[in-house]
């Protein structure tokens, strides 16, 4: 595997120089500065490049843009309303431009209104620590009766739905106004929340969409832009939604083995691949990670690697970021897995036999409780689960070449 590691520009806490002292490889970036919809121009493509490849000091940094994460998919191709089909010719565009610029991986999601969700952005860890951490009965509080969307309380178990009530009773105004930052802070690379009136807005203009539709609107973008990526020499890769199930009452098409197989056999070409990340599909119990690693390698074009313990055995259930090692999926056997997979891709002489990783997300712990960096993104905590992972994938690649 290519360690990876994610910058969000020259905003992110984490420097340049630092990633070069923990080791990664490349990086993995985006343009977040440029709003969904809009194209990215090759001038604005070409400072990222030049920032990534230099050190503060303006020495070079060793470091390479190795995929974008992400070209995001804005809300009116999603819906098909507004202007989705200039967005759609937009994209292209940006893909070229990507593209002719050396690009050859780009990762995105098709997730509805809300990106990753959390209601909890630094929650103690016995440790000491602080992960980021996502409690159905919060969120339930929050859908419920902060947001107030009609129906939301027929979407729970009574059980969770009862619970959802007697917190929100507990809580103060400023804890109400927390939880609501923290469930619309899914947005990667920004510190933005939306507040609560974008998100019923959003809401009210996807009306009553169904789990087809939405699948549908799907491939008819796939549709449009996989020719252009085979053209172009470009692998598209979609991130899992994360969670891996329904909220706010509309449908996540991205969360099982069977909605990757839906997506990937209708648009069947080599530029229609998976990201594979094994925290956000972790987080439903019913997901086999190293079995769907097995099935979809060939079309695993990046890798996110983190843990998550769940609470119980619920589809729909609470869940925290663990440590890479300590979490619920069975990270040996799915790096195991991974192994496999480019080795197979060497005999068979694929340029992309080396998949590009990154370590995802990490608990915050020592100089990083006192950064307040972007939630999820901690330095100290991901470089402890690279070494992690390094240590795992030194051992499993000599192994599999009988040293």
């Amino acid at each position: 595997m290519r360690q990876t590691w994610r910058w969000f520009g020259p905003k992110d806490l984490c420097s340049i120089d630092d990633i070069t002292q923990v080791g990664a490889q490349g990086v993995v970036s985006a343009l977040h500065h440029i709003p969904n919809g809009v194209v990215w121009s090759r001038a604005e493509i070409d400072k990222r490049y030049a920032e990534i490849g230099t050190r503060k000091d303006g020495t070079p940094s060793g470091l390479t843009w190795d995929v974008v994460e992400s070209l995001p998919v804005s809300e009116d191709i999603k819906k098909q309303k507004g202007d989705w089909r200039e967005h759609i010719a937009n994209y292209k565009i940006s893909m070229r431009n990507l593209a002719g610029s050396g690009m050859e991986v780009i990762c995105y999601n098709f997730m509805p209104v809300l990106d990753w969700t959390r209601t909890d952005l630094r929650w103690t860890v016995p440790n000491g620590g602080s992960c980021m951490r996502f409690d159905i009965n919060d969120f339930a509080a929050f859908d419920i009766h902060i947001l107030e969307r009609p129906g939301a309380g027929a979407d729970y178990t009574n059980a969770i739905a009862d619970e959802a009530g007697r917190r929100v009773s507990a809580m103060s105004e400023d804890e109400k106004k927390q939880l609501s930052r923290n469930v619309t802070m899914g947005l990667p690379g920004s510190t933005e929340s939306m507040s609560l009136e974008d998100v019923q807005a959003h809401l009210s203009e996807y009306g009553r969409i169904s789990r087809d539709q939405l699948r549908q609107h799907f491939i008819d973008f796939l549709e449009e832009v996989v020719p252009e990526a085979e053209k172009l020499g470009l692998r598209l890769c979609c991130h899992p939604d994360d969670p891996p199930f329904a909220l706010l009452g509309l449908p996540r098409i991205m969360s099982t083995e069977e909605d990757y197989k839906h997506i990937l056999d209708a648009v069947d070409s080599p530029a229609n691949g998976m990201t594979l990340c094994s925290g956000s599909l972790g987080a439903r119990p019913d997901n086999d990670l190293p079995g769907m690693m097995e099935r979809f390698g060939p079309k695993v074009h990046f890798l996110h690697l983190r843990n998550v313990k769940r609470d119980n055995g619920d589809i729909m259930g609470s869940f925290y970021e663990a440590e890479h090692l300590a979490g619920d999926t069975d990270m040996v056997a799915l790096i195991a897995a991974i192994v496999r997979e480019e080795r197979r891709r060497e005999a068979e002489g694929r340029k992309d036999a080396i998949i590009p990783m990154r370590p995802d997300h990490g608990q915050d712990i020592l100089d990083d409780l006192g950064r307040r960096a972007q939630p999820g993104y901690p330095t100290i905590g991901r470089m402890k689960g690279l070494a992690e992972l390094r240590g795992v994938m030194t051992a499993l690649e000599h192994a599999a070449h009988g040293l």
